[in-house]
């Protein structure tokens, strides 16, 4: 062989070896691998800014104690968007087109999520562990670089529609909802799964504007239906009203669901009134730092000791953190299994392929798992019931 082919072949071989591939990966140097999100760290969102920052504590953690991931530091770029879609379109370019991010992670929020959803799968970025519970998240055939991080919406109502038709077929249920996609969702999940019973177990339906003032009507409308059972498909400050208006006019559904965006003590049952909160239904997927059967846990312990390394300032009992937390463990899982090969398309096959993962702060007999055909990583959850103090788990666990 002479000199010249010699030096073709080396060419060739230096230029599909690992190194030089991970050279014009985007977002991958030797050393560092560079990821991006936006998250309402201002607005009238902004209480959930505490995911990305727990989502980069996370990672702060991993690269001062074990040198990042496959040797190389873990750089997450969190821009503010202020849960205002244009900023997130203008933040998510800046991160692709100018930081050269390998992927997004865990953006916040349906609207914001949304705005650049489509945007993402038309430049092929992996768009992963969206912090929304949205069903459109979960469609590989249409969005395949776009995969949620949380439990869907009509997953969650599926299983109170499930719980309700076999603990009591002969209830007589009344829907309040937020007229929006959240709403919508929750709602078709829950009739879902209540399945053919639907037609004849839901007796009322009402629905609101996150621009009313209260929704007072609503649930004089939902009593006198004769309902008594309730599923609030509320948000905030109508959460709030909702849980103290029922009491108020001495409505007692025997089975009063709410949401899992709607269950801080703090937040939102504190300013309704806890006394008024005893008995409504929720569901989760991981432990409660209010629970004290979880005191000698050793995944309790391991994240309240991270909590007081990492974000003293932090309140514990906010489960938003858990959230971040969780899908910063995800993520790192998904990075470790790329190995070397951090292209776009080997981090989203890896990212889509997670088999009976356990995570810390999950509740026993919940695991994550994806597929190539099923993006949902969470399909099963625990039922749980406010006593006054803390909220506390009931039955087995429950899949769609």
């Amino acid at each position: 062989m002479d000199l010249a082919r010699s030096a073709v072949v080396a060419a060739s071989l230096l230029l599909f070896s690992p190194a030089a591939l991970n050279a014009q990966t985007p977002g991958v140097t030797k050393d560092e691998i560079r990821i991006g999100q936006s998250m309402p760290y201002s607005g009238n969102a902004s209480a959930y800014g505490v995911v990305g920052r727990a989502m980069a504590a996370y990672f702060e953690k991993l690269n001062r104690e074990q040198g990042g991931i496959n040797g190389r530091k873990i750089k997450l770029i969190s821009l503010d968007d202020g849960y205002a879609p244009p900023k997130t379109v203008e933040q998510t370019r800046r991160l692709v087109e100018q930081d050269d991010v390998l992927l997004i992670f865990g953006t916040l929020g349906t609207p914001t999520n949304t705005a650049i959803h489509r945007y993402l799968n038309t430049k092929r970025v992996p768009h992963l562990l969206v912090t929304s519970g949205a069903q459109k998240w979960a469609d590989p055939k249409a969005f395949p670089w776009t995969m949620p991080g949380m439990v869907s919406y009509q997953t969650e109502g599926a299983v109170y529609g499930r719980h309700l038709r076999a603990a009591r077929p002969d209830a007589k249920i009344a829907l309040l909802m937020q007229n929006d996609d959240f709403g919508k969702d929750y709602a078709a999940g829950f009739r879902r799964g209540l399945g053919d019973a639907a037609k004849t177990m839901i007796v009322a339906e009402a629905t609101y504007e996150v621009t009313d003032p209260t929704i007072d009507s609503q649930i004089l409308a939902l009593k006198a239906s004769g309902a008594d059972a309730l599923f609030s498909i509320t948000l905030g400050k109508f959460s709030s009203q909702a849980i103290s208006r029922v009491y108020e006019i001495g409505w007692r559904p025997r089975e009063f669901f709410v949401p899992t965006s709607s269950t801080s003590i703090k937040g939102i049952l504190q300013p309704a009134g806890l006394d008024k909160a005893v008995g409504i239904i929720t569901s989760s997927i991981v432990k409660s730092t209010s629970d004290p059967q979880w005191n000698s846990d050793p995944g309790m312990r391991e994240y309240l000791a991270f909590l007081k390394e990492y974000l003293p300032a932090q309140d514990p009992n906010d489960t938003s953190m858990i959230t971040g937390y969780n899908s910063a463990m995800i993520l790192a899982q998904v990075l470790k299994q790329c190995g070397d090969d951090l292209s776009r398309e080997n981090v989203l096959r890896q990212a889509t392929s997670i088999r009976n993962m356990t995570l810390p702060m999950l509740l026993p007999g919940i695991k994550v798992d994806t597929a190539p055909d099923d993006y949902l990583p969470y399909q099963t959850l625990r039922l749980q019931r406010f006593d006054g103090k803390s909220w506390s788990l009931f039955g087995e666990p429950i899949s769609e």
